[in-house]
């Protein structure tokens, strides 16, 4: 996939809601008065882009056990492609979150053996500037917390972005899926991924989109008319968090020690 590519480092607040698939098309055509559809969402038949995402942790699942013990800050780790074919470039993405504001600090690569960076550590001459330091910080993290593959996620996404704001972003993501991963692999499998978009998942009886807005500083006035007008209630979603949930159960949260960054 080619086309515009995001910034490599990011502050942002984001919002969640779960809601029912009804809900999309009232939601989208309101939100079109201020934003334009997003790049890869324009170019796609369906409107919709694959995301997958490789994520990290421990052997003793350290991360998901410290976002499961209702920390208001923590982090994750994950190397994300796009399609369901995916080619580089790929992205190594930490995200740091407090409550809603959220940090996230990405490295493009674009070496079909990015695996050997992880394997060995050592960065190519060619990476460099910010991509470059995002890198070397996201090594640093990983030998930290001896961290690997566990999961491996897919979703489909509609975009939007606004026309009237310095930032803000809309999206919707539907079609979860998850298997796992114990490699070095960002090359879902069709036959082995299994959907964790269900109602346990959610707990909202109906629901099964998720809606994101995504901004910088001040939410914008037309972010709390949608809220309003839609009658939204802010919900919590992590598609790390749930899928692992699905796919291990609940983790043992007790004492699962200081994090230090």
């Amino acid at each position: 996939m080619s086309g515009p590519v995001s910034p490599l480092a990011l502050e942002r607040y984001e919002l969640k809601y779960l809601i029912p698939a009804s809900l999309v098309e009232p939601i989208s055509r309101f939100v079109e008065t201020y934003c334009e559809m997003d790049y890869y969402s324009t170019v796609s038949p369906d409107k919709h882009y694959t995301i997958n995402s490789l994520y990290l942790d421990t052997p003793s699942l350290y991360l998901l056990r410290f976002k499961e013990s209702a920390n208001a800050y923590s982090f994750n780790m994950r190397i994300r492609s796009y399609g369901d074919n995916p080619k580089p470039p790929y992205f190594f993405e930490i995200k740091y979150k407090l409550r809603e504001f959220v940090r996230k600090k990405r490295a493009l690569v674009h070496d079909e053996n990015w695996a050997d960076i992880l394997e060995w550590g050592a960065i190519p001459a060619h990476i460099q500037g910010s991509s470059r330091g995002n890198l070397e910080e996201f090594l640093r993290v990983k030998m930290t917390y001896n961290v690997g593959p566990v999961i491996l996620t897919q979703y489909r996404r509609k975009a939007y972005l606004s026309v009237v704001d310095d930032y803000a972003r809309v999206t919707f993501d539907r079609d979860l899926r998850y298997q796992e991963m114990n490699e070095w692999c960002v090359r879902p499998n069709a036959h082995l991924l299994s959907h964790y978009d269900h109602p346990d998942s959610f707990e909202e009886p109906g629901c099964n989109v998720v809606l994101e807005l995504k901004c910088e500083k001040k939410i914008p006035y037309w972010m709390v008319d949608l809220i309003r007008r839609f009658e939204l209630e802010s919900g919590s979603f992590s598609k790390f968090g749930n899928s692992m949930l699905t796919l291990f159960g609940v983790p043992e949260v007790l004492s699962p020690g200081p994090l230090y960054l």
